[in-house]
């Protein structure tokens, strides 16, 4: 009986393998598509990955990535040890959570209040002005930031003195940095952010929200009931991936904001990583406390994964 069974997975598996490239050919205009995404992560994604190397390394230009000498882990000891890592640690996590908790829900809120809006001028003007902030440059949000906050000539001081109250130096004070950061980040990407919820709210069967209208329920009941629960997926998978990139917070708007007085609060690894690296040339060092970075945040990915997957069954993979 067994050699019959070995004999007939044998004479199955060419088979089976045949079939498969088959199917491979006969969807080949598929893949070819599909080829210039895989082709752009290969050589810009996963290419440059080896050298990831160099946070191991004492890596010396003139001697190249392979001949440098090897030094383990002197690098990340060096990133614990140092007097900095905690401050960059509370920093960073402290932008990333406040960014999430005051982030996160507002663009669900955005997309269910636009959903019930009747289509018309005022829906369209919502969405235009919700929408215009995300195609503004850094650079220029930055620079409206420092303008408008400015406590000599900044519009906000000027009101804050019209109403009786002191002006505030919100630049140069370190307590302001973080909140000012977040909620220019959530006006600029409440908005653009709402699209991804408002494409999944238009899968809502409208049979649905007839029926709860003739068993006499409310509208609020209807958003509770029906369309939350229809965006529930795409909310946890959403969630999943920012707490993916929990440590990852962008250093261009930060670098722009920063200066010598907040620096207690807005020097984050992200910075750190850029002016060890670029600016005073350390290459190893820089490379060892991204690699450090990107570690956390494949781990929270996972475990935040994981988590969903046995609470909700909705993940990623």
């Amino acid at each position: 009986m067994a050699e019959v069974a070995t004999k007939k997975i044998t004479n199955e598996s060419p088979k089976k393998k045949k079939i498969s490239w088959k199917k491979v050919k006969n969807s080949k205009q598929l893949y070819l598509f599909v080829l210039p995404a895989f082709l752009f992560f290969l050589i810009f994604a996963y290419g440059p990955m080896y050298g990831v190397v160099i946070a191991f390394k004492d890596y010396m230009p003139s001697l190249g990535i392979w001949g440098s000498p090897w030094v383990g882990f002197k690098h990340f000891q060096r990133f614990f040890n140092s007097y900095y890592f905690w401050d960059l640690l509370k920093n960073t996590l402290g932008i990333s959570l406040y960014s999430l908790v005051v982030g996160f829900p507002l663009p669900i809120i955005l997309a269910l209040a636009l959903n019930e809006a009747k289509d018309g001028f005022f829906k369209k003007f919502t969405q235009t002005v919700t929408y215009a902030p995300h195609f503004i440059s850094v650079v220029v949000i930055s620079g409206m930031l420092i303008s408008f906050l400015s406590p000599s000539t900044g519009i906000i001081n000027h009101l804050l003195e019209a109403l009786g109250m002191e002006r505030i130096a919100f630049m140069t004070d370190p307590k302001w940095f973080k909140t000012l950061y977040v909620l220019s980040g959530v006006w600029q990407g409440t908005g653009w952010a709402s699209v991804i919820y408002l494409a999944a709210l238009s899968g809502v069967d409208t049979q649905l929200h007839e029926a709860a209208t003739v068993d006499g329920a409310t509208r609020l009941q209807r958003v509770w009931y029906i369309n939350i629960p229809t965006i529930l997926p795409t909310m946890v998978i959403l969630l999943i991936m920012n707490f993916g990139s929990l440590m990852a917070t962008g250093y261009e708007k930060i670098l722009l904001l920063q200066n010598a007085l907040n620096l207690e609060s807005s020097n984050v690894i992200a910075t750190f990583v850029y002016k060890q690296g670029l600016l005073d040339a350390q290459y190893s060092y820089a490379a060892a406390v991204g690699l450090f970075e990107s570690l956390i945040n494949a781990t929270l990915l996972i475990v935040v994964n994981k988590v969903s997957r046995k609470v909700s069954e909705v993940s990623l993979w």
